[in-house]
């Protein structure tokens, strides 16, 4: 069975990795004022943070259109493709996966499974990029949905913001605890549970935030499985840099990247938000 790849604009993988793999891009929006912009394809992760510094107010964003989903799975059928796995970002956090399984239902000809990644960014990606391999080897969609859902098992990303107020004013975030966050100058690691962002522990700086981080990645790294990481940052290329070649000398059985948090993820938690996002392979 011919099996397409669809993912969202959220998973922010590069446009020569999509084009490699094949696996097709459904941008989300982030809205400054009157202006709307498809994130990673009319604005850029370097300008969206520009573009934030003169904005007057925060921008907003919107999930992709349910017509854009019907679109794209249209096309992939006339294409030839007899199945569509479609990744998305946490239904916690977005809209855009039931969008997507509405989309599907409005589409003949081609079979949509749509798979909830329950967190967002690389991780995401991580997902994408296994089922897109896993198509071009001609498995069928029960595996490849099979194989995501075994991955899900050890799926793992921290983060922490330097300012809780961009998550509390979208709605991601509970405003009690973003309250509280503010008034005690913490910096709170924080993680998908159950689909939504929340609190996993409250560290009062930014050293030691990102030293719980390490500490919490070492707990799987330590065994030496295989592991595929990336540190995902929002316009703080040099920290994750750093981050990343010490993660590369202290373990062998680790694959690590670079990853950002793009117009849309970043509206929500700001620039100068660091994470790190792992599996074992």
């Amino acid at each position: 069975m011919k099996t397409a790849i669809v993912t969202d604009s959220t998973a922010y993988l590069p446009h020569q990795l999509r084009e490699q793999l094949h696996i097709e891009m459904c941008p989300l929006n982030v809205i400054f004022g009157s202006e709307s912009y498809l994130e990673e394809v009319e604005i850029t992760v370097d300008d969206f943070y520009e573009k934030v510094k003169q904005a007057s107010e925060l921008p907003k964003t919107s999930q992709p259109a349910i017509g854009l989903f019907e679109e794209t799975y249209k096309r992939l059928a006339e294409q030839g493709y007899e199945a569509i796995i479609s990744i998305h970002l946490s239904s916690g956090i977005s809209g855009t996966f039931q969008a997507s399984i509405t989309a599907g239902e409005m589409v003949d000809g081609v079979e949509v499974y749509s798979f909830d990644s329950e967190i967002s960014c690389i991780p995401q990606g991580f997902y994408a990029i296994e089922a897109a391999e896993m198509a071009q080897q001609g498995k069928c969609p029960e595996e490849i949905l099979e194989r995501l859902n075994e991955m899900k098992k050890s799926m793992r990303a921290y983060f922490m913001v330097d300012d809780l107020s961009h998550l509390q004013r979208g709605g991601r975030l509970n405003g009690a605890q973003a309250l509280i966050g503010s008034l005690l100058r913490v910096k709170p690691l924080l993680h998908f549970e159950d689909t939504k962002i929340v609190p996993f522990e409250k560290i009062r700086t930014h050293k030691k935030a990102i030293k719980h981080i390490l500490e919490l990645f070492d707990e799987d790294a330590k065994t030496g499985v295989p592991i595929k990481a990336s540190f995902i940052h929002a316009n703080r290329s040099e920290i994750a840099e750093e981050l990343k070649n010490q993660i590369q000398e202290q373990y062998s059985n680790v694959e690590v990247d670079i990853s950002y948090f793009g117009p849309v993820i970043g509206t929500h938690l700001g620039e100068g938000a660091l994470g790190l996002g792992w599996y074992k392979k």
